[in-house]
């Protein structure tokens, strides 16, 4: 059999060149980086919309190294935070009220406007001199900067292994028992006491916020909290919900007459007020409610009338010399449950299953209202 061939003027037959192993190199190496790329998207994407527990607690990868807590503290401390516009009004109160502690189990943390410094010329007490942070903020009330404030104070404070309580206390507050009352009612619970519950109201749970903050976790509460070491980690760790509360937890604008019509677009915009959310949102977030005492403890007067709350909104009582007498204080704290009307619920303010005083600080008292508690005497050694 004749096997005939046929060639073709111009075309010549060339052999496939064998890949070289360089390119094969080269090819699997960008499938290794695009393989890696996609991967590392996709964990990225579950990481940020997670809320669990597991992710919040391993989010942060800048986290600051701090010293271990001093398990072997005889005595462990109390960390005061001061929020403070600039001075601190009440500071010869507070003055009295230190003078009868130990200053080994207290630290005193000030967060006050930028560049304030507490020296001999801004305060009547030598327990403030040079607590003020050189790292502070310009704070403007219901905007994110209140608990980006507050969160500088906690950090501060954590880098003493010794301070094992944390009490965030207004520059208007008072102590309503003496030092070592307070200690050791702080001291005696393994709780944070932080004032939270559902907030059933609409208009300030953004939904932008979901699914990082679903609505079910979304609770509300007084911003003056007392924390246990662990807790303030936690607040001070967290670099996934504050970032949210800054883009979507925002107070809604007041009316402005001059704006006329656009006001009632301003006005459908969601109400948010940050420190009253923030703490309470990320710790149920992070599933550590059942560490909590739900209740706080600052007594504040709130003022319910329907004219003013209209006008102004709500806004805290001020105490001042004439309304802050031994009565008012005796039956303040004389208080010993809460009730919560958006859960029809009422708490009994226990300590280690004992009934306790449900408050150990109150707010708003003026410099003449704390004047008056040092000049009747029920307080100038602060008696429990």
């Amino acid at each position: 059999m004749k096997v005939i061939f046929f060639s073709f003027p111009g075309r010549t037959m060339k052999k496939k060149a064998p890949v070289t192993l360089g390119r094969s190199l080269i090819w699997f190496s960008w499938k290794l980086v695009i393989t890696f790329s996609v991967a590392l998207c996709i964990l990225t994407l579950i990481k940020f919309h997670s809320s669990s527990r597991s992710d919040l607690a391993s989010a942060s990868l800048s986290r600051r190294l701090r010293p271990p807590p001093d398990t072997l503290s005889a005595r462990p401390k109390i960390a005061f935070l001061f929020l403070t516009r600039r001075n601190l009004p009440l500071d010869f109160l507070w003055g009295s009220f230190f003078e009868n502690g130990d200053v080994a189990n207290f630290s005193i943390y000030i967060h006050s406007a930028p560049g304030f410094v507490f020296d001999e010329s801004t305060t009547r007490s030598h327990f403030f001199f040079g607590r003020q942070l050189t790292n502070s903020i310009q704070v403007a009330w219901g905007k994110s900067s209140m608990i980006a404030a507050e969160r500088l104070l906690l950090e501060e404070a954590l880098e003493d292994p010794a301070n094992q309580r944390f009490v965030l206390l207004s520059d208007s507050c008072v102590p309503l028992y003496n030092f070592g009352y307070i200690y050791s009612y702080l001291m005696a619970s393994p709780r944070s006491f932080v004032d939270s519950f559902l907030d059933g109201k609409e208009g300030r749970y953004n939904p932008k916020m979901s699914p990082t903050i679903p609505k079910g976790k979304w609770r509300k509460g007084s911003q003056w909290i007392s924390l246990i070491r662990s807790h303030a980690e936690v607040i001070v760790d967290d670099d996934i919900i504050f970032p949210i509360f800054g883009l979507f937890c925002k107070r809604r604008p007041p009316v402005d007459g001059s704006k006329g019509n656009m006001n009632i677009k301003l006005q459908k915009q969601h109400n948010c007020i940050p420190d009253e959310h923030y703490v309470q949102t990320l710790l149920a977030l992070n599933d550590l409610e059942d560490e909590l005492e739900p209740r706080t403890l600052t007594y504040t007067l709130w003022n319910e009338s329907d004219t003013k709350m209209e006008n102004k909104g709500w806004h805290p009582i001020t105490f001042n010399y004439a309304n802050a007498g031994p009565r008012r204080i005796k039956e303040i704290k004389g208080i010993d449950h809460v009730y919560y009307v958006s859960e029809l619920r009422t708490e009994w303010c226990r300590n280690n299953s004992t009934l306790v005083p449900c408050f150990l600080f109150a707010r708003k008292f003026s410099q003449g209202a704390a004047m008056r508690l040092l000049s009747l005497g029920i307080k100038t050694r602060f008696d429990s």
